[in-house]
C-alpha cells in the first residue's frame, strides 16, 4: 500500500474504480483501485472504496472498470517535416530517396508557423494513444515553437535543436554556432520543466569530433539530456571506419561521449565490441522496430536490442518519423519488440509482454533519465496516467493485464489521459486544442508546405 498522504493535503483529483497497473518494482496491480493527485502529483494509489470513503468530497474521474496504467514514454519522436505530410512519402525508396527527395526540402519550406503546428498536430495524436512523454528527434529551425505546440497541448517532452557542422551538407553550421544553439535552447526550457531542452545532435557521420565532444560535455555540465541517431544501417558503421578506423559506438567512448547523459535512437548493428561499450557506459537506446521494418534496414538480421535489455541495459521505445514508423503508437511498438525478439531467437520462453510493456513505461523513464518522475504509478511521482476503456473490443473480455495490453490492444483503446494531474484527453477527444480546427489547419497547410518545397505527390493508386 502507498504511504499515508497527510489529512491537510486533500487531492483536486481521484481516478477510481478501474485494475490500477502501478508498474512499481514489485509490479502491483490494484483490482478496483484507484490513485489520487493533488498539484500534478500522485499522493495515493489504493483501492477505490478507501479513497472516494477518505475524500468523497474530491472530483472524481471514473475508469468504470477500465484499466489504468502509467502514461508511455516514446523516446524517439520526430515531430516536424513529416507530420505535414503523413501517409504521402513513397514506401518504395531508400532511406536516402526519402531524406533528400523529401526531408531536406520539406524541412527547408517549414514555417515557423508549420513547426508548432506540426508538433501540436503530433502530441494530440500521440496523447490520444497514450504516451504522455514523448522525446522530440530534433528540429531544425524553430525549437522553441515545437516546445509551444507541445506545451499548448499538455504533453511532457524534450525539445532540442539538431546540429552538424560537416561540410556542404543542408542546415550544416560550425560547431560553436551549433553548441551555442544547443545552450539556447537549454537556457529557455529549463530541466523539470513539463517540456524541457534537451542537447539534441542528428548524428550518423555528420558532426565532427570537436561538436560531439563539446555536445556531450554541455549535456553534462547542464545536468540534461542528449540524443542523436546513430547505426539504424550500415552506412554508419563504413563511415565511421573510413573516417576514424573505428566501429561508431567504440569512436564515440574513445571521445568520452558515451554516458548515462546519452540516449541513441535505432543502435541496430552494433557488434560484440559495441555492445559492450554501451552496457559499460550506461548509454541508453531509443528503439523503434516499426522504422526499421518499413525502411528494410536490417532489425531483423542485426538487431540485439533483446539481447541489450536482458543484459541490463536501459532501453526504451520510439516511434521515429511519419515515414518510418507512421503511427505514434507505443502500444504497438512494445508489440513488434517482443515478437521481433522472441521470433528472432525461435525462444518462447523470451521476452514476454511484461518486458515489452516496462519498456514503454518505467523502463523507457529510466532510459530518458526520467524514472524519478514519470513511468509508473506510485506516491511521489507526477500523475501522467492513461484510462483504457472497458467498453472497447478489446476489452469485452477481461485477462492479464500485462498480455493485455501488448498482445490484446493497442492505442485505439485508450480513453482518458492525464498528464501533470490535468485530464487532457477525455472520452478520446482532445480537451486542449479544437480538433477540427487542427485538422483544417493541418491541410491548409499542407498543400502550401508542398508547393514551396516544389513537391508534387503521387500515389500508389490512381485516383479518378
Amino acid at each position: 500500500m502507498s504511504a499515508p498522504t497527510p489529512d491537510l493535503l486533500v487531492p483536486d483529483l481521484l481516478v477510481l474504480g478501474g485494475d490500477v497497473v502501478t508498474m512499481d518494482a514489485s509490479r502491483t496491480v490494484w483490482r478496483q483501485g484507484g490513485v489520487a493527485v493533488a498539484g500534478g502529483a500522485i499522493v495515493a494509489v489504493d483501492k477505490a472504496a478507501t479513497l472516494r470513503a477518505r475524500w468523497p468530497q474530491v472530483p472524481v474521474l471514473e475508469a468504470e472498470g477500465g484499466l489504468i496504467t502509467p502514461g508511455l514514454i516514446n523516446a524517439h519522436q520526430h515531430l516536424t517535416g513529416d507530420p505535414l505530410v503523413r501517409s504521402l512519402i513513397p514506401d518504395r525508396q531508400s532511406s536516402d530517396e526519402s531524406i533528400f527527395g523529401w526531408a531536406v526540402p520539406i524541412h527547408g519550406a517549414h514555417s515557423a508557423d508549420d513547426d508548432e503546428l506540426s508538433a501540436t498536430l503530433s502530441a494530440v495524436e500521440s496523447l490520444k494513444y497514450g504516451t504522455t512523454t514523448v522525446v522530440e528527434a530534433g528540429t531544425v529551425a524553430h525549437p522553441r515553437r515545437v516546445a509551444a505546440g507541445l506545451a499548448r497541448v499538455g504533453i511532457r517532452g524534450a525539445v532540442g535543436c539538431w546540429g552538424w557542422d560537416i561540410d556542404n551538407a543542408p542546415y550544416a553550421a560550425p560547431a560553436d554556432e551549433v553548441l551555442a544553439r544547443q545552450q539556447a535552447v537549454l537556457d529557455a526550457l529549463p530541466r523539470g520543466g513539463l517540456v524541457e531542452g534537451w542537447v539534441t545532435l542528428v548524428g550518423h557521420d555528420l558532426a565532427s569530433d570537436v561538436l560531439l565532444a563539446g555536445a556531450a560535455d554541455l549535456a553534462r555540465r547542464r545536468g540534461v539530456g542528449m540524443t542523436m541517431h546513430i547505426s539504424p544501417t550500415e552506412a554508419d558503421v563504413a563511415a565511421y571506419l573510413r573516417r576514424s578506423g573505428r566501429r561508431p559506438l567504440l569512436h564515440l567512448a574513445d571521445l568520452g561521449v558515451l554516458g548515462p547523459h546519452l540516449l541513441l535512437a535505432h543502435a541496430v548493428w552494433l557488434d560484440d565490441a559495441e555492445v559492450a561499450a554501451l552496457l559499460a557506459s550506461d548509454t541508453a537506446v531509443a528503439y523503434c522496430p516499426w522504422a526499421y521494418l518499413r525502411l528494410a534496414q536490417g532489425v531483423s538480421r542485426a538487431g540485439r536490442h533483446a539481447e541489450i535489455v536482458q543484459r541490463g541495459g536501459r532501453m526504451a521505445l520510439g516511434c521515429d518519423a511519419p515515414n518510418a514508423g507512421d503511427l505514434p503508437d507505443i502500444h504497438r511498438a512494445a508489440t513488434l519488440a517482443a515478437g521481433l525478439a522472441r521470433d528472432m531467437s525461435l525462444d518462447a520462453h523470451r521476452f514476454g509482454a511484461d518486458t515489452a510493456f516496462a519498456l514503454a513505461t518505467i523502463e523507457g523513464a529510466r532510459a530518458i533519465g526520467m524514472a524519478d518522475r514519470v513511468g509508473s504509478l506510485e506516491v511521489g511521482k507526477r500523475a501522467d496516467l492513461v484510462v483504457h476503456d472497458p467498453r472497447s473490443a478489446p476489452f469485452l473480455v477481461a485477462g492479464d493485464p500485462a498480455l493485455h495490453l501488448v498482445w490484446g490492444t493497442d492505442g485505439r483503446s485508450v480513453r482518458d489521459v492525464v498528464v501533470e494531474g490535468r485530464v487532457v484527453v477525455r472520452d478520446g477527444r482532445c480537451l486542449t486544442v479544437d480538433e477540427d480546427a487542427l485538422r483544417q489547419a493541418a491541410r491548409e497547410s499542407q498543400a502550401a508546405l508542398l508547393a514551396r518545397a516544389g513537391i508534387t505527390p503521387r500515389g500508389a493508386w490512381p485516383v479518378r
